[in-house]
Parts: C-alpha cells; sequence; structure tokens
C-alpha cells in the first residue's frame, strides 16, 4: 500500500464501486475505510453521473460524509492545477481532463495517494511527484502495484 495516509478515491473508481452490480470494493484496495478520502471536483463528478434518483440521494450521502480537502476551492487550488497542466502539456504529456489535475493538486498538496482507473494520473506522475494506485488490474482480476 502507498505510504500516504490518505487515499483520495478517484471517480473513475466510484463508477465501478457504484455500479451494479459492482466491479469493485473499498476493500479491494484499503486496509482501512478511514484511510478514504475525497475532493470537490470528485463529489460533483460522481454525483452527476446518478439517473437514479434514490442511488443518488444515496451516493449524495455517502460522498458528503467523507473528509473532504480543498473545501472550498481557492485560487491557489487552481493555480495548481493550471500549472499542473501547462507543465504536463510542455512534457509532451496529454491530459484528457483538467479536472484530473485538480484532484492530482490536492492529492499532492496534502501527501494522498489518488486511487484511480484513469491513465491521466499515471502520465501526470511524469511532472509530479504523485502517489497513485491504479485499480485497474484489480478488474482484470490481479493485484494492483502502488505506484509513486
Amino acid at each position: 500500500m502507498p505510504g500516504s495516509a490518505g487515499l483520495l478515491v478517484d471517480t473513475s473508481v466510484w463508477i465501478e464501486i457504484f455500479a451494479r452490480p459492482a466491479r469493485l470494493s473499498i476493500d479491494d484496495f484499503a486496509d482501512d475505510r478511514d484511510r478514504i478520502v475525497t475532493c470537490l471536483p470528485v463529489i460533483q463528478e460522481v454525483l452527476q453521473g446518478f439517473d437514479d434518483e434514490r442511488a443518488f440521494r444515496i451516493a449524495k450521502t455517502a460522498m458528503h460524509a467523507l473528509p473532504c480537502f480543498d473545501s472550498p476551492l481557492t485560487d491557489r487550488v487552481i493555480d495548481d492545477a493550471v500549472d499542473l497542466y501547462r507543465r504536463a502539456r510542455r512534457a509532451g504529456v496529454t491530459v484528457r481532463s483538467s479536472v484530473d489535475c485538480l484532484i492530482a493538486a490536492s492529492a499532492v498538496r496534502y501527501h494522498l495517494t489518488v486511487v484511480h482507473n484513469d491513465r491521466d494520473f499515471a502520465h501526470l506522475t511524469r511532472v509530479v511527484a504523485l502517489e497513485h494506485l491504479d485499480v485497474s488490474p484489480l478488474l482484470r482480476g490481479t493485484r494492483p502495484r502502488p505506484s509513486s
């Protein structure tokens, strides 16, 4: 397991957890559920994906119950995300979602490990010291390797 205390679970993982049937469980990658944290961009991305009102209400309650970093979002967080995006672009790294830069900026600031199923985070490690855990091997039936 990565060295950080907190696990910032990306939207790409919540999608797999909230799917019916679920393709992933928090217990598949976290040894302690108290380590799970979030940030506002993840909450927005997760909740805007629900069509079913009952499922939306359950997910909203669950997401807002998690410790939330960088709330409210400040100019500094936005500036860090913009800097990260621009550094990636200058290094020839294509970041498909600028929201991933917001998530990564929060993770770096608070020394959190981003748990994801999204190649943007692995690409961002070329320009920033980002701890991350790619759960895609779990979805293929193998164990993931933590990276930093």
